[in-house]
């Protein structure tokens, strides 16, 4: 099962002294976040909670954490296993035989996750890779849509520079009454990095206090 890709942050990191872990405000981590800036993204909300994998070959359902090694907490087990009891993986991947559904388990005693559900958990898709493709937007939201589940809401569009802006007062979650994370965003036509990644970063309300 393929883990999730590492999703960089827009600039560089102090790695000592006093301001250790902060920003380095205009350093960016990659080039492409510096040529890329005053274009148009999309962001999604970024849903504070436990990254989790539900893996379909054609055949059998696998679930992981972030890594191979990860624990899932029984009770958000047992909450995915209900879940994916009821996916017709057939009639929705009908000719895919390597279906990675990539998402967020969050709710109460997962992070901060009482702010989103108090007593209960739940599971949110933000990602679908079929085979080497990564699935559109659009296609995301159909796929949850037909999973019954759902799936993290787009709540910006715009530079890099208004995306700064929009995290850096605290806004509400589109889940529960938690102040969002931040956002993660992709830049409005899908790229890639001349390592063949995807470029995406995130933008967190707590590194532009």
């Amino acid at each position: 099962m393929k883990k999730y890709h590492k999703i960089n942050g827009l600039y560089k990191r102090h790695r000592e002294g006093d301001k250790r872990g902060q920003f380095i405000i205009g350093d960016f981590s990659t080039p492409e976040f510096e040529y890329l800036f005053h274009n148009q993204w999309v962001g999604t909300e970024k849903i504070d909670g436990t990254n989790i994998r539900i893996h379909w070959n054609g055949n059998e359902v696998k679930i992981g954490g972030r890594t191979d090694n990860s624990q899932i907490p029984v009770f958000l087990y047992d909450k995915l296993q209900k879940m994916i009891s009821i996916f017709n993986w057939n009639e929705v991947f009908p000719d895919a035989v390597d279906v990675t559904l990539y998402g967020e388990g969050y709710g109460a005693k997962i992070q901060k996750g009482g702010l989103y559900i108090s007593d209960g958990v739940d599971f949110i898709l933000f990602d679908v890779k079929i085979d080497k493709w990564w699935m559109k937007r659009e296609v995301v939201n159909d796929i949850a849509s037909k999973l019954n589940i759902d799936s993290v809401p787009v709540i910006f569009n715009g530079t890099l520079e208004e995306g700064i802006e929009f995290v850096k007062d605290e806004f509400k979650s589109t889940i529960g009454t938690a102040k969002a994370e931040g956002l993660v965003l992709v830049p409005e036509i899908d790229l890639l990095d001349r390592n063949g990644e995807r470029i995406i970063t995130k933008l967190k309300t707590i590194d532009f206090k």
